[in-house]
Order: structure tokens, then sequence, then C-alpha cells
């Protein structure tokens, strides 16, 4: 059922078309005890999940009983980031999703299914789990938020995703991860129909349909150096507004180039990319518009670390990024890669393959760590004495010295490749 909807290519949604579509849907509704939200974390800043969720605030008041950040395996977020994102909304109302411990099971999407979407590359049950509050809170209206987009795992983001993978748990994030490395980032990216989402919406049809969830989906464009650009707010309780969304996204999000990338230049903002975890968007957004050979630099000034989670950390740290053929030989003869196949899935998709260059600039990690996982590294502060982000545009920049680069601010807002992929 369509509570709203509104965007087209040429749309530019204002903060009031914000608050009159989301009240006109809230309406539609009726009046609610008991309110839950799920909006995304600071790594999708853009989104304005941020903004809504203070809407939502304002227009439920008491009723809004929690908001729980479907982070993942992202770091909880801090008192200065619920700030930044929710500001005005006390945080004695957040809650912190434990993926590892805090997570009910309700049943499995049978192997037989799963063998049939991957088309026989995994057959395992795929365990169906979920943050407990969602499904023990006695919530009389919970509200999805987000950001659709392209995505490396389920080819689109958001929809069912945002419940049981960002506010999913263990067994599940890893083998939906696992399941998208093996089928081929390539052949997932910007796509609808993938492998992951037809084992999420299986998964949401037979186990999530109690719940009274609704989505708030938005499609945000990056216009070139101008501040992103809302192009479209879908509201709605079923598959229809997830596929409305996404194909907005795909027209406004995905970038096709005449021709291949010998030099791409990403930026990492410090605030919302501190891992290799998020960093390497970077990677997968542009995998595809790199030439053979090429090189991508990824000027990353936030990075600390390689995964939020230590333990995960500890497992990129020791195998390092290689190919699909080499990855999947390690999860087959060792333990701790096989029982944390989210790891295994990153590895993988954070490697080019030999194919082109990977390049990191980070801010808080040496060379030693850098080049210890397979990565190039470079100086932060010298490489960004050659391409300052201040002095670049996005898209293709000539440089003094004649080089052509390819510049991308953000690579969390868009998909590039190369026509003929």
């Amino acid at each position: 059922m369509f509570l709203f909807e509104k965007g087209s290519v040429s749309e530019e949604l204002t903060t009031n078309d914000l608050k009159r579509g989301l009240a006109q849907a809230l309406d539609k509704l009726g009046s609610k005890k008991k309110v839950l939200v799920l909006p995304p974390d600071i790594t999708r800043l853009d989104s304005r999940a941020g903004d809504l969720t203070r809407y939502i605030h304002k227009y439920y008041g008491k009723a809004l009983s929690a908001i729980l950040p479907a982070t993942g395996t992202h770091f909880p977020m801090t008192a200065k980031e619920l700030t930044a994102m929710f500001r005005d909304i006390p945080h004695n109302l957040f809650l912190e999703h434990d993926w590892q411990i805090g997570v009910k099971n309700l049943g499995f999407v049978p192997a037989h299914y799963i063998g049939k979407v991957t088309q026989g590359r995994w057959a395992l049950d795929w365990p169906v789990q979920v943050n407990r509050i969602i499904v023990e809170g006695g919530f009389d209206l919970i509200l999805s938020l987000g950001q659709v987009v392209p995505h490396e795992v389920t080819g689109m983001a958001n929809f069912t995703k945002n419940i049981l993978i960002g506010a999913g748990g263990t067994e599940n994030i890893h083998s939906s991860h696992f399941i998208s490395a093996l089928c081929g980032i390539e052949q997932i990216m910007g796509r609808v129909e993938t492998p992951v989402r037809r084992i999420l919406d299986y998964a949401a049809e037979q186990f999530l349909t109690d719940l009274p969830v609704v989505y708030v989906l938005t499609v945000i464009e990056s216009v070139g150096d101008k501040k992103p650009v809302v192009r479209g707010l879908f509201i709605g309780d079923d598959r229809e507004c997830f596929l409305k969304a996404a194909e907005l996204s795909r027209k406004v999000n995905i970038t096709y180039l005449d021709k291949p990338l010998n030099k791409a230049v990403v930026y990492l903002d410090a605030k919302k990319y501190k891992s290799a975890w998020l960093c390497n968007k970077s990677i997968y957004r542009t995998r595809m518009a790199m030439a053979d050979h090429g090189e991508l630099i990824v000027l990353a000034p936030g990075m600390m670390c390689f995964a939020e989670d230590q333990a995960l950390d500890i497992l990129i740290r020791k195998y390092g990024y290689s190919s699909p053929e080499r990855i999947i030989q390690y999860v087959s003869e060792n333990i701790d890669l096989r029982n944390n196949l989210c790891v295994a899935a990153h590895l993988i998709h954070g490697s080019s393959g030999g194919r082109f260059k990977i390049t990191y600039c980070p801010g808080r990690l040496s060379r030693h760590e850098i080049e210890s996982v397979n990565l190039g590294f470079a100086d932060l502060k010298q490489t960004l004495s050659t391409y300052s982000p201040s002095a670049l545009k996005n898209g293709f920049n000539s440089l003094p010295t004649g080089e052509e680069i390819f510049y991308i601010s953000d690579p969390a807002l868009g998909l590039w490749m190369h026509k003929k992929k």
C-alpha cells in the first residue's frame, strides 16, 4: 500500500516537501500509541533520515518509544554523532543494536530456495535474525527509514535489508555478504533483482508480515559540487514502494562513462569513514569504471582500522584482500574465516583481483598495516598536496601537470561504470 509517492529525475524536494509528505503518510495511518523508528547510522548521513526522524519525533511526541539505528556491524553511534544527525532528539530514546547477542531467531529460509536463487553457489539454510525489540517490543508502528542507492550486497540498499541485515544478527549478516561475493559484485551492484534481495524478501514474507512495518525511502542525487538533492520520497508497506524508489535511484545514482578510468581519486569524509569496512565503498562503487592497469587513489583521513569489530579487524589483517579463488580456498581451510563469512566477502569485494591498482592514503594507519593486507599505500599529506579536494570538481579534472583524473567526493551516493560493463 502506497501512503505517499513523489519523485522524478528532475524533482528537487525541499525540506517542506519532506515534512508534508511524511505528515500525509502518517495521517493515513491514524493515531499510534507505541512507535519504533529504524533509521540508518551516521555513515548514511546524506539519506535525510536524520531529518525525517526529527519530524517523526515531533509528530508522535511521547508515542515515539524508541529509535534503533540499523548499524549492522558498524560502530554504535556516539553522542556527538547522534546530536549531529538527530539534533533536538533526547539521547535516551536511542538504543544500540548488538548484532552478536541482541537478536532473535525467527526461522530459516530453506536451503533449496537459497540454492535456487544462487544457481547452486550456496545451498544452506539462511537464518532469519532480527533485533529482539523489533519483534518483542509490542509496537503498533515500526518506521524503517533510509536511502535507496546501489549496494554491494543486495544490489540496491534499503527496504527489507534495513531490518534483516541492518538490524540483523551474526549468522544472517555473514551468509548474506558471502552469498553476494560468491555471485559476483559486478553482477549485483545497481540491480534490483539479486540473490540476496530475493532471500530477504522471502524471509520478510514468511516471518515479518505480522509486524506493522512501514518503509520511508528517499532517493538522493549528488549534483556536481553542490549539496546532494532529494529526488524522491516513497512511503509504503510493500515491495511496490521499494521498486518505485529503486527505479528512480537507478536513473539518478548510476553514472555511465564513455571510457574507462585510468586514474580515479576518491575522497572519504572523516566523520563518516573510519574503517576499511566503510572506506572500501570507494572500491565497490568504482570498480566497473576502472581501466585495466589503472589506479584508484583513496583519500581517507578518518581511516583508523579495518573493521569496527575487533575480531573482524584481526581477520582482515590475517588474510588480506585477494582474489575470490584464494579467499574461497582460505574459507575451506580455516575455521576462523569460515565462522566469519562477512569478512571473507569483504576481502573479495575489496580486491581488484590484480586488474587495477588500489592506493590507500589513510589518516591513522601505517604503511606497514596497509601493505600487509595487499593494498597500496601513499602518504596522505603528500597526496593531498597533489590532489586537493578543494581544488577538484566531481568528474573529470585536468591538472596543471597535464594529468587527467576522475574525482569523486563521496562514493556512497552513487555507482560509476564504463558503458560496456
